[in-house]
């Protein structure tokens, strides 16, 4: 229980990562504000998740917002202090990436991409950062970024930028929250099997080749980042801040 009776929020937390991480954190003692898309086709993934999470014994709200809005973020705290009394975890999950080559890039994606992964990334952790420092009693931030952050992906020119954004958000952070007691650090994935992956990976080709490059012989579930996620947001990780953890199956070091 590394996480007992702490007030968690995870962005993009109606599947993928987010899910993951917010029934591991559940599972931990957290309750959890879901924050999720807003669309209808994702509500009922919302509700089903709060079932989820109330089964293991903690509580859990859902907040249907667009993650590129800046007013998203103070919207999830506000369910959290509401809720749960405070905000003692946040975890900035939320992300897309819809592959395209760069030369005819539409700005439409470009601009949606970039709003969703770094722009409201910037404001969500701003809200959350400015209650955990009201609250006087510390935090961890967490973001979810990538091993895009470190390498380039032909597809990928709209999001590797943000990735490596996220990254160095966190880094940041780290040396401007720490007289708070706010620890932020980065979880960096590397080839994780969700939605935002399936049409790229439904190439058998492609998704052996990632399999071939992948020390560990296999690609990554969701569940894999939520043990990473719950080590940092705990005291476990209390003298950890400003650090980035790979969670690739070695693939980042594999360059044979």
């Amino acid at each position: 229980m590394l996480l007992k009776d702490k007030s968690v929020i995870i962005t993009g937390a109606s599947r993928g990562i987010g899910k993951a991480a917010a029934l591991e954190c559940a599972r931990h003692g957290a309750n959890v504000v879901i924050g999720y898309s807003g669309r209808e086709s994702s509500k009922p993934k919302a509700e089903k998740l709060i079932a989820e999470i109330n089964e293991l014994g903690r509580r859990a709200v859902a907040v249907g917002a667009p993650a590129g809005d800046p007013e998203t973020g103070e919207l999830l705290v506000k369910a959290a202090v509401d809720n749960f009394g405070g905000v003692d975890v946040f975890v900035n999950n939320a992300g897309i990436c819809p592959f395209h080559s760069f030369l005819d890039m539409p700005k439409e994606i470009y601009l949606e991409t970039v709003n969703t992964n770094l722009n409201g990334a910037f404001f969500a952790v701003q809200a959350a950062a400015n209650q955990m420092k009201k609250q006087g009693r510390g935090g961890a931030i967490i973001a979810v970024s990538s091993i895009s952050a470190l390498v380039g992906g032909a597809m990928q020119t709209h999001y590797t930028p943000t990735k490596a954004g996220v990254l160095s958000l966190m880094q940041s952070c780290a040396v401007a929250l720490g007289q708070y007691g706010i620890r932020c650090n980065a979880v960096l994935p590397g080839t994780i099997e969700t939605d935002i992956n399936a049409d790229d990976l439904s190439d058998k080709e492609k998704h052996d080749y990632m399999v071939s490059r992948t020390p560990l012989g296999r690609l990554g579930k969701p569940e894999d980042i939520g043990g990473p996620i719950v080590f940092l947001a705990s005291d476990m990780a209390s003298y950890v801040t400003g650090a980035s953890l790979l969670v690739d199956g070695g693939m980042f070091v594999n360059l044979q």
